[in-house]
């Protein structure tokens, strides 16, 4: 199965944001590319979130689901892509990774649970944590991606509870705040939350200056099978089922986990 990473550089333009979502969605399409992911905040982003996060924030049925779906069915392509979904406090968010299947339709939504409140950054101000902790999966063509958003790939436990639910493939949809060994951090964690599950882990990243850009495929043996530089750009590559099932034979360290 051919999957393609799409690395934005998003602003507060929305039309423009989804503009750039068709036109990489369209290339990945024509390269043979089953799904594309694109970055958290894909729709509207900004350096710092404020309170215009919660003023722009839509129900997944609002025009801006509505857009990404009619893309995802014109092109004939699954599109995960990050959105600022209304939530039921006008005064906070949800920060949501909304799934599309080839058709158009809704296959999954995840709304991230580990919020950046860190380096000088508190997300949780204008937006909410998922009321749910449950790992969320969806299947195309017979594969199992699991979905996970940006601060969450320091928490080990979440990508080992979506490769406990049959995730195949992580999708980490991210815009990794710059800073002193960030990116040296990103590049490490996506390797090790693949070695750690034996699977593949595509960290699909914002471009800078708001991000670090670096977006890439780890494969199930910590590999790294295709990568972005710092420019926004969308690349397709290969990803075997075969080769994850292989590599969890080899080293079956979840027939082995002794922590429960």
């Amino acid at each position: 199965m051919r999957i393609a990473m799409g690395q934005l550089a998003s602003g507060t333009d929305t039309d423009a944001n989804l503009r750039a979502i068709d036109g990489f969605a369209a290339r990945a399409a024509a390269d043979g590319a089953r799904l594309v992911a694109f970055p958290e905040y894909a729709t509207y982003e900004k350096k710092m979130i404020d309170a215009s996060f919660p003023l722009v924030a839509q129900p997944l049925g609002g025009e801006v689901g509505t857009a990404l779906a009619r893309i995802a069915g014109r092109h004939g392509i699954a599109l995960v892509a990050g959105v600022v979904e209304a939530s039921p406090n006008p005064a906070r968010a949800f920060n949501t990774l909304a799934a599309y299947g080839p058709d158009g339709t809704l296959l999954a939504a995840y709304r991230k649970v580990h919020l950046f409140d860190a380096q000088g950054f508190r997300e949780s101000e204008f937006v909410a944590p998922a009321p749910s902790t449950a790992p969320v999966t969806f299947t195309v063509d017979a594969v199992r991606f699991g979905l996970m958003t940006c601060y969450d790939l320091r928490f080990p436990e979440q990508a080992q509870s979506l490769s406990d639910a049959g995730a195949q493939v992580l999708l980490a949809c991210s815009s990794w705040v710059p800073g002193e060994l960030k990116t040296h951090q990103w590049r490490t964690l996506l390797a090790a939350r693949a070695i750690e599950n034996s699977l593949y882990v595509a960290g699909v990243c914002q471009a800078p200056p708001v991000s670090v850009g670096n977006s890439l495929l780890a494969g199930p043996m910590g590999d790294v099978v295709a990568e972005l530089g710092l420019v926004p750009e969308v690349l397709t590559a290969e990803i075997s089922v075969e080769s994850v099932a292989a590599v969890r034979e080899h080293f079956p360290t979840h027939r082995q986990r002794r922590l429960r």
